[in-house]
């Protein structure tokens, strides 16, 4: 098994010369350690010498043993149980086993030490989780739904949290696996088992189940208990008991009378008869909660069943449950929590046993009449186990006796406190031989409480005069850098005894700081060093000196010796690193900080006092005396020079001086100064791409750099402008410009491409580049691109350069053209049928009488036209005038009413038909859902805001076409941009004035 690990963790009040009081020790072990187990060591953990001391233990029997020349403490042959001990009943809280060891100096004679501390008592896993009971029943309904939750009866662990339990795995059988499963939650740091319904019960089918729950504790390797869980399967009832609070929390004062009611919980059930009635149990309440309280089955009032002592146990935690009455009763539970009030029953106590080498035999202890004032005869523990003001004890000694109670220890608590009984004057054996001392202590209950006790103390006969130092401080200046053996002070004692007693021999009673350091002459007391003392390690000294007289039994005195080294330059300034690199950023100001360096001297007074430079000293820069500050004399430019190095010398104030070198390097950083530059293509150049280039290839490189260095030098490439086809696509690393999509014939022409190239700076800086691809299958006339090239560069950059604006224009009018050649096609054909059909009428008129109908020439005569009609002649007889060009606003008003849509892959043109006709106008539609083979009328929203009105489109084909249009023919050569050329805010796509002439018909 492991030995514990040995912690101390505080040293409480600090040695005096007389007596005094050491706290505040903590140590660790496990539970159950074999004997002699190692648990401390107080000489080592206190800084004393394992001679000439006597340890002895005061508190802590009988699971400690201490031995009495090294202060080691000791398991002994009764184990520590922490479950056992009754400071350890809280599992919330640490487990701590209180000792105390007195210390006398059996060389010097002094008053004992009191040492006091605590053994944290660590948990081990030595106890097993245990079930209430090895078969728990629990009731559920058959109408429970799925997902319900049910408590099981929880396993208890003594273990603390950490060995405690710390799980809970349900084993079902193959009938209830699908039936129940477990949830195991957490309230208050508590695991609580739930049994989870997970599909639906049948009681005729199966009224009872049979489950084993396993609870399992964390400890390495854990411990494990299992319990028979009986699942009964009761009748359906419909509603469950509801308290109204989910926790209750109450008080109630110690020794209350048996019959007294504490709590009343209270729960209600909306069902009716037995369904409704409620009775009250207390559920997984450990002891000693059942021996203590009852609950009324029917009122829930919670009663003092047993004596209740808050000493024994303060505070009760548990649950009750309320459960209805009907066939398969239904259940809640709720936490309640009752605390135990103090009550001032209890008396203090006084207890005084013996301290160091004063032994107490039956009530009587012995003091030498040489114990220096303040010795201490007794030590005095008064405790009082009610709380707050109860525990309050106030301790005096009684009578005029030259003894007086002293605090034996600052981590006293107000119920337990402990004192000194020490003399308040010199004992002489001659005058008084004997002592009764009475203690009295008094608690602040309401009536206060007290309680006595007293010692019989014996002076005895001794050589009482101890050898006295005179002044007992010697404070003394000595040079560094010593020889070995030189005299640093004599320290004289005097003893009023004479003869042996009178002999004096000095000692040095040194700690770990001045051990082997000084050495003193037993017969003289001159005190030598032994060794060269260096200030810069320490510059004072401290220890004791003791002088024993030869008396039997030996008395000694001591003093302070006080030593104060002086010191000389002997250490040169030191810079706190052996180089330094600082990183600064360009364009800063003159005089501005680039760093700052630390330089120590370990010498004090004007050997310390340092003095920078900079070396060598070029004047561009200068260090601030003080504060070790490099200031620049320049401004700096990282692309001109991005590094600095120079020395700094710092020279002591000594005599002879001293110096040290330190090298620096001041690193430029980079600024985003620089905006990045194109320098591939030029603005001025162009390159062609064939109309029959594939996608993805790769048309041209934008180059470009930036002299600026990291993030500010990083480059990202966008297109800004002049794609308005999203014909090309440019990386953003590296500044390929790809084709993304076919070309066609409306992309030839030349494109300007507005290339946008920034850095990665903060703030962000960018060039802008032109890149001009002409789109052709070759270049017939390369100084006319040239002159577009130019055009362009005096074009402004929102606008964009793509193409042969009047390709579409072009496409239109040829539409429009078709269109009306249909149109008349269409109407030479109407006119043919009618002349044919009203000749064969003519000709059955001609053959007779018809009776009842009137006779008229006028029965197939062509209808009248409207009087705006574009086909009516003039009144004298003239040939028909050609339709004059219309005017802008009938151009915007026709263009409205029939406007061409270019959407699609091919532009291929639509007619748009308002569906409100206006007066006269032709109906179209009528005339195309006769005679045109493709579907009539396609309905369109114009836009998403406006869903309610739509558009009449009609597809035509080429043959139904009846719409014109004007314009130049379309030059498929390679010199069709002859004549082409760019004006200033002209529209990406110029189209030209559309006309439409709608014939109408008789």
């Amino acid at each position: 098994m492991d030995l514990p690990v040995v912690l101390f963790l505080l040293l409480g009040l600090l040695l005096d010369l007389l007596s005094g009081a050491v706290g505040g020790i903590l140590y660790r072990v496990h539970e159950e350690q074999p004997p002699s187990t190692l648990i401390g060591s107080l000489a080592a953990d206190q800084g004393l010498p394992d001679t000439g001391h006597l340890y002895k233990l005061e508190v802590g029997t009988p699971y400690l043993r201490v031995d009495g020349k090294t202060g080691d403490i000791f398991t002994t042959e009764i184990p520590i149980d922490r479950e056992t001990l009754k400071d350890c009943r809280n599992k919330g809280k640490p487990c701590f086993l209180e000792f105390e060891v007195s210390v006398t100096d059996l060389i010097q004679n002094q008053s004992p030490r009191l040492i006091e501390g605590r053994i944290e008592v660590q948990d081990i896993n030595d106890n097993t989780p245990q079930f209430p009971s090895p078969v728990l029943t629990l009731s559920v309904p058959e109408n429970t739904h799925v997902g319900a939750l049910f408590s099981i009866p929880l396993a208890t662990d003594k273990d603390t949290e950490r060995n405690g339990v710390a799980d809970y795995t349900l084993t079902a059988g193959p009938e209830a696996v699908a039936l129940f499963g477990l949830q195991v939650a957490e309230d208050r740091g508590e695991k609580l088992p739930q049994l989870i319904v997970l599909g639906s019960l049948d009681r005729e089918r199966k009224d009872s189940y049979d489950l084993t729950i396993k609870a399992v504790d964390g400890g390495n390797p854990p411990r494990y208990s299992s319990a028979l869980l009986r699942v009964v399967i009761a009748d359906a009832n419909d509603n469950a008991p509801q308290f109204e609070k989910s926790s209750y929390e109450a008080e109630v004062a110690e020794n209350s009378p048996i019959g007294h009611s504490v709590l009343q919980v209270k729960a209600n059930d909306s069902d009716l008869g037995p369904n409704g009635e409620i009775e009250y149990t207390l559920h997984q309440a450990v002891d000693p909660v059942p021996k203590l309280l009852r609950i009324d089955r029917s009122s829930g009032i919670i009663y003092v069943k047993g004596s209740l002592d808050r000493e024994e146990i303060n505070n009760l935690k548990f649950y009750v449950v309320a459960r209805d009455k009907g066939p398969s009763p239904k259940s809640s539970k709720t936490y309640v929590s009752i605390d135990v009030t103090d009550q001032n029953d209890n008396a203090p106590a006084v207890e005084i046993r013996g301290i160091g080498l004063v032994t107490h035999s039956d009530g009587v202890a012995n003091i030498s009449e040489d114990m220096p004032v303040g010795t201490a005869v007794a030590l005095v523990q008064v405790s009082d186990k009610d709380e707050g003001e109860n525990a309050v004890v106030t301790c005096v000694v009684a009578g005029d006796v030259p003894f007086q109670l002293r605090p034996a220890s600052d981590s006293s608590v107000d119920n337990k406190r402990k004192y000194f009984l020490q003399t308040t004057t010199p004992l002489d054996y001659e005058r008084v031989r004997e002592y009764r001392v009475e203690i009295v202590a008094v608690d602040s209950g309401n009536p206060a409480l007290s309680s006595t006790n007293s010692l019989k103390v014996q002076v005895t006969d001794t050589n009482d005069n101890s050898p006295i130092f005179s002044p007992t401080l010697f404070e003394v200046e000595f040079a560094e850098e010593n020889q070995p053996g030189e005299k640093v002070v004599d320290v004289v004692a005097s003893d009023a005894d004479s003869g042996t007693n009178a002999e004096l021999v000095y000692s040095i009673i040194a700690d770990s700081s001045t051990r082997g350091l000084f050495e003193i002459d037993p017969n003289s007391g001159e005190v030598r060093a032994r060794s060269p003392l260096d200030r810069e390690h320490k510059e004072r000294y401290e220890f004791r000196v003791t002088a024993a007289d030869k008396g039997v039994p030996s008395h000694r005195g001591t003093a302070t010796v006080v030593i104060k080294v002086l010191d000389r330059n002997d250490n040169d300034p030191k810079f706190m690193l052996s180089g330094y690199s600082f990183s600064v950023l360009e364009n800063m100001p003159p005089l501005s900080p680039v760093g700052m360096v630390t330089v120590q001297d370990m010498d004090e007074g004007e050997n310390a006092q340092v003095q920078l430079s900079v070396e060598p000293d070029v004047g561009k820069f200068v260090i601030q005396n003080g504060t070790g500050t490099i200031l620049s004399s320049i401004s700096f430019d990282r692309e001109k020079e991005s590094s600095y190095t120079f020395r700094l010398k710092a020279v002591d104030g000594g005599d002879p001086p001293r110096s040290s070198y330190v090298g620096v390097t001041i690193n430029v950083l980079d600024e985003n100064d620089n905006a990045p530059v194109v320098t591939k293509p030029s603005n001025s150049s162009f390159i062609r791409l064939s109309p029959m280039a594939a996608p993805d290839s790769v048309v041209e490189v934008v180059k470009a750099e930036d002299i600026d260095s990291g993030s500010n030098a990083e480059l990202v490439y966008n297109i800004a402008g002049g794609n308005p086809h999203d014909l090309f696509y440019i990386s953003p690393s590296n500044g390929e410009i790809i084709l993304t999509k076919e070309l066609t014939r409306k992309h030839s022409g030349l494109h300007r491409l507005v290339i946008k190239v920034s850095d990665r700076g903060k703030p962000s800086r960018h060039a802008i580049a032109l890149v001009h691809i002409y789109v052709n299958e070759t270049i017939a006339n390369v100084s006319h691109v040239e002159a577009l090239v130019g055009h362009s560069l005096y074009t402004p950059l929102d606008m964009d350069i793509a193409g042969d604006p009047d390709y579409g224009l072009a496409a239109q009018r040829s539409n429009i053209v078709y269109g009306s050649l249909a149109g008349v096609a269409g109407v030479v054909t109407v006119i043919v049928v009618v002349v044919f059909i009203r000749h064969r009428l003519q000709r059955e008129a001609k053959s007779g009488y018809q009776a009842g109908k009137k006779e008229t020439k006028d029965l197939y005569a062509p209808k009248q036209g409207p009087k705006s009609g574009k086909g009516r002649k003039g009144k004298k007889g003239k040939p028909p005038k050609s339709p004059k060009p219309l005017g802008e606003d009938e151009e915007v008003s026709l263009q409205k009413s029939l406007k061409f849509n270019l959407d699609g892959v091919n532009d291929s043109p639509r007619i748009h038909l308002p569906l409100t006709y206006p007066p006269g106008s032709p109906d179209l539609g009528r005339h195309y859902r006769s005679n045109s083979p493709l579907p009539s009328i396609q309905l369109q929203a114009q836009s998403p805001s406006a869903s309610q009105k739509h558009q009449a489109v009609q597809e035509l084909p080429a043959a139904n076409t009846f719409v014109g249009t004007g314009g130049d023919d379309n030059s498929t050569g390679s010199d069709q941009y002859s004549d082409y050329s760019y004006k200033t805010n002209q529209p990406k796509y110029s189209t030209k004035t559309i006309f439409a002439h709608c014939l109408m018909l008789p």
